[in-house]
């Protein structure tokens, strides 16, 4: 049997590598098979097909991205290559571009291309700074629609701490946030104010009935202890919705103690952690003239080691942040064991790219279980080297038993909105 052509009907997949894990099982990965009928994980079927060993995942979640950040790199490329160089091109571009259609046509290409390869899921974080708040959301909920029964999409406001009042401009933003059924976000900085500005913030978000994701410590400036400030307020308050917390680079520069007791806060307020490899390792450390000696990555096995759940996410694509990229969580997967060491660490890694992010946000569990909707990624690698050794653009997707059309769309679809600022 050709690789890429599987029977439309009933059929089962015999010969087949899984993890352990998502077949609740201890281990490594188990070769068993598995059997596909009226869109769903079924029974055994009739006609079978010897699948060579191939590796097979439930569809991924993408759990931090920026659809509406993306691509805009032609346009507007980071002249340095550093934070402060992404921060200041994107606003630029954001004031002279992000129109409600130059914003859906960006994150439509970014979600075929997603869907292409093999995400399900998708939370975005929005520029919401007035008046890109009353811009972006109702362009995002009309895409949402779109894409209803292929993504599901959910979005989370985007502002620096510095902009938040509970008397502000931000109330609108978060009655917008309301209405379009999204997620209350935040950047946090060390400001002076900040434990009355994260009171205020979750108190509103708690008001509203919204979960809380906040970026945090994207820096390599050990000084940056937000995350453990968020931890406390979230102790303090007893806001009970989840919160996510992103990024945490500055965490992997303090002194080792100081950390261990933040991981301890943060395992004891129950957030959730993702983590931006690429993006970190894009940004963090760069100096002219000098070669990087910090990876970016936050302490993602001390972590796992105290019961916080972890998820690795894609982040930017082909903007000022990060000039690569194609919200290809398989490519994350296999950097983000790379950069990470997950190799050697266990073999529950590959729930932090599918079920951890999923609880994090509150999408149905990707699961292989009898009943469940054959969402599927199918690769011809038959154990890890092979899979993370190649960036298997053959691989298989199924979405409710059915390969679908893996065609990405052509750049060029883009270069009439790709005029320089």
């Amino acid at each position: 049997m050709e690789f890429r052509v599987l029977p439309s009907g009933p059929v089962t997949l015999q010969n087949v590598h899984i993890p352990a894990c998502f077949l609740d099982q201890p281990g490594d990965l188990i070769r068993t098979e598995i059997s596909l009928a009226d869109g769903k994980i079924a029974a055994p079927q009739a006609i079978a097909v010897d699948m060579g060993g191939a590796m097979v995942f439930p569809a991924f979640v993408d759990m931090h991205t920026h659809l509406d950040k993306g691509h805009i790199w032609p346009r507007s490329p980071n002249p340095d290559g550093t934070f402060m160089g992404a921060l200041t091109t994107v606003g630029q571009d954001r004031v002279a571009h992000w129109t409600a259609e130059d914003v859906r046509r960006r994150a439509d290409f970014a979600l075929r291309c997603a869907y292409a390869h093999g995400t399900r899921a998708i939370r975005t974080h929005l520029d919401s700074v007035p008046p890109q708040d009353d811009i972006t959301w109702p362009a995002f909920s009309d895409l949402r629609a779109e894409w209803t029964g292929r993504i599901d999409l959910q979005g989370v406001c985007l502002i620096g701490c510095e902009k938040f009042s509970t008397d502000g401009e931000f109330r609108h933003t978060a009655d917008l946030v309301t209405e379009h059924r999204g997620v209350l976000g935040m950047v946090t900085y060390p400001v002076d104010d900040l434990a009355e500005r994260l009171t205020g913030f979750l108190t509103m978000a708690a008001e509203r009935g919204l979960d809380a994701d906040f970026h945090v410590d994207e820096t390599m400036d050990p000084s940056s202890e937000t995350l453990r400030a968020i931890s406390l307020a979230v102790l303090e308050t007893g806001f009970a919705a989840p919160v996510t917390v992103g990024h945490c680079c500055s965490l992997s520069t303090q002194d080792e103690a100081r950390a261990m007791d933040t991981l301890d806060l943060v395992a004891k307020a129950g957030l959730s952690v993702v983590s931006l490899p690429l993006c970190n390792l894009y940004l963090q450390d760069r100096h002219r003239g000098r070669t990087p000696r910090n990876r970016g990555i936050t302490l993602v096995h001390e972590m796992a080691a105290r019961g916080i759940p972890v998820s690795f996410a894609s982040d930017n694509t082909r903007d000022p942040f990060y000039a690569y990229g194609d919200l290809d969580m398989l490519e994350v997967m296999r950097q983000a064991t790379r950069i990470g060491h997950l190799d050697h660490a266990g073999h529950d890694w590959p729930r932090a790219f599918t079920t951890h992010p999923a609880a994090a946000c509150g999408f149905s569990a990707p699961s292989l279980a009898v009943g469940s909707p054959a969402d599927l990624v199918i690769c011809k690698a038959r154990n890890w080297t092979e899979l993370f050794s190649r960036p298997q653009s053959d691989r298989i997707v199924l979405r409710e038993g059915q390969s679908i059309d893996r065609t990405l769309p052509d750049y060029a679809e883009l270069d009439d909105l790709m005029e320089p600022a």
